[in-house]
């Protein structure tokens, strides 16, 4: 094809679709739609519509921490066993509590939500998704620890199917359904900023020791000061360099670690997803005993309260 036919046909199709005309037909589900679904159909340029679906419902994500790092460090086909193994029982930990997995990618598995119950399933889900990574996957792959994060967020998501139709063998490639809505952001946020470690500055400071003037005359009254303040207090003089307080006696260099940043928990939801977890459940453990707890982390771009936990079934500990 000429690149310049390929370029009006395209112009042709984007205006067609951006155009006023153009009929999005919406319809509210309550169950997680799945790609054969008569009711989403790819763009129809011919009548100048499509046709999608409007759920609320929660979203999770799972995300392997290190994959790169896993990739170029252990064989081709170690790699390959640990995706499969992953991807497998997240895809089993995910029917226990009725999710439908929407999006594998590498490593990370994309998991939404019939409408009813979707706080407990999600919360619960993400729990048994904790509890066989920490006590199975790491048991299993003996290679280094793996570590998880999940994400959750509850909202409005919109299932489409965004492309053109194939047919033979690039068929299959193009069913899945296109996902889009704000928790999906969110969660996927959520995930990469779960179970992280903490991070932490190295800050010189100084004590800085003055007599008289502060308290009482004969006694030392320590205090810190940054060593760019403290220079500043010095000066040449005949004999040498002085503090310029009469009252300097003497200082003592050290180091002050402060945390940036405080290890995040595994599991991470947004205060939505929290509390429709204890409207509907408010009697689970893992709330009675306060294993979710408010997190102070700020996700670029949005601004939602987190509540998060290391909660696991017991029976996945012996």
């Amino acid at each position: 094809m000429a690149l310049k036919t390929l370029k009006d046909e395209i112009v042709d199709e984007v205006s067609t679709i951006l155009s006023g005309s153009f009929d999005i037909e919406v319809t509210k589900t309550s169950r997680v739609p799945h790609s054969d679904d008569t009711a989403i159909t790819f763009p129809n340029l011919d009548d100048e519509t499509q046709s999608v679906k409007l759920i609320e419902t929660c979203v999770l994500y799972v995300d392997m921490r290190r994959s790169t790092q896993l990739s170029m460090q252990h064989k081709p086909h170690t790699v390959a066993k640990l995706y499969s193994s992953f991807v497998r029982a997240m895809t089993r930990c995910a029917s226990e509590y009725g999710a439908e997995v929407r999006g594998i990618i590498g490593d990370r598995v994309m998991m939404i939500f019939d409408e009813k119950n979707c706080f407990t399933n999600s919360v619960k889900t993400a729990q048994l998704i904790n509890s066989v990574c920490k006590h199975v996957m790491n048991k299993h792959f003996s290679h280094s620890d793996l570590s998880f994060g999940i994400g959750i967020d509850f909202g409005r998501m919109l299932a489409t199917k965004i492309g053109v139709r194939r047919h033979g063998a690039a068929q299959p490639s193009y069913r899945n359904l296109v996902w889009l809505g704000r928790p999906a952001n969110i969660a996927s946020k959520l995930t990469d900023q779960a179970n992280k470690d903490a991070e932490h500055i190295e800050l010189d400071l100084m004590d800085v020791a003055y007599e008289g003037g502060i308290l009482s005359s004969g006694n030392w009254h320590w205090q810190r000061e940054a060593p760019n303040n403290f220079v500043k207090q010095l000066q040449m003089e005949l004999h040498g360099i002085q503090h310029k307080s009469p009252f300097f006696k003497s200082f003592i260099n050290l180091t002050e670690r402060h945390t940036l940043r405080p290890r995040t928990p595994p599991i991470l939801m947004t205060k939505r997803v929290f509390d429709g977890f204890k409207k509907e459940s408010p009697h689970e453990p893992s709330l009675t005993n306060g294993w979710f707890k408010k997190v102070e982390l700020k996700l670029a771009d949005e601004s939602v309260e987190i509540f998060g936990g290391d909660v696991v079934f017991s029976l996945f500990q012996t």
